[in-house]
């Protein structure tokens, strides 16, 4: 007679085997979690640190280009407010002094002359647009009446406003002649000029609402005498506003000028730091050397 047999049960995990495992796991994860936290996080902030680093040094080196080519002591700094009218191009103009027969000269004595000769190449010229940009001549910056090109309501200025441009036979022609209205002919010593597109302004300030400041580029507003800090706001009807830098915790402009070597000195510091950490900070330094030859 063949013996009953007798079946063994499967078994599965208690209730309390499943937490003691919960638990462990959560044990293990976290001892891992405090190991890989410190270098995930260091890792983090060095991808932050090097988007800032990046954003500020474009921004810097934007405004060096800028910079460069501004019209001789023409820059000027109130508090975060950088402003410089820019050169489109530039030349030599024929004087009465090369006694060249039948040419146009620029004027210092007879008003109604407003039609001069360029010497030479006048490289951009066909970037040249009448009825907008000035010509400027020896521009000797504020302090100076008649060598002041941002006082356009000085009738006896040294800027006028150029009417057209015959690049073939490099004949300009000026609204009006101020520089035979000077007491003293403002006369560049070089016979050198500049066309200048307008002014252009670096503003770093906190617009409303925000806690950290926004770095902008503004320009297509009118020369003005005495400095605006921020010409073109946010929601300006006209102008042009471009964004430059987010994120800056704080920045400066100095200017430095050396009146007996014709040069200056604009150093620009910026800082910026992410919206959620105050600890990943950079501080970005650039000096930028100008020439303020006139």
């Amino acid at each position: 007679m063949t013996a009953p047999r007798h079946r063994t049960g499967q078994r599965g995990f208690t209730l309390v085997e499943a937490v003691i495992v919960i638990v462990i796991i959560g044990v293990v994860g976290s001892m891992v979690a405090l190991f890989i936290r410190a270098p995930v996080q260091a890792y983090a902030d060095s991808v932050g640190r090097a988007e800032l680093s990046d954003t500020a040094d474009v921004a810097l080196r934007r405004m060096a280009r800028d910079l460069r080519l501004a019209l001789p002591n023409s820059i000027r700094v109130s508090g975060d407010s950088l402003e410089f009218l820019i050169t489109r191009t530039g030349g030599r103009y024929l004087s009465a002094d090369d006694a060249v027969d039948g040419l146009k000269v620029l004027d210092f004595l007879d008003p109604a002359e407003k039609s001069l000769t360029v010497v030479g190449p006048m490289p951009g010229a066909a970037e040249l647009t009448p009825g907008r940009d000035y010509f400027v001549v020896n521009n000797l910056g504020p302090g100076f009446p008649a060598g002041d090109a941002y006082d356009l309501l000085n009738p006896k200025r040294n800027i006028a406003r150029v009417s057209s441009a015959d690049a073939a036979g490099k004949l300009l022609e000026l609204d009006d002649n101020p520089f035979a209205l000077q007491d003293a002919p403002s006369i560049s010593p070089d016979q050198r000029f500049y066309i200048v597109s307008g002014p252009v302004t670096y503003y770093c300030g906190v617009e409303p609402g925000g806690t950290l400041r926004l770095l902008t580029r503004q320009s297509g507003y009118p020369i003005t005498v005495n400095q605006v800090v921020n010409p073109v706001p946010a929601g300006a009807a006209s102008g042009v506003r471009g964004l430059l830098a987010s994120n800056v915790r704080s920045c400066s402009f100095q200017y430095e000028a050396a009146v007996n070597l014709r040069s200056a000195l604009v150093i620009l510091t910026l800082e910026l730091q992410p919206y959620n950490s105050t600890d990943a900070v950079i501080r970005l330094v650039h000096q930028v050397h100008v020439d303020n030859t006139p």
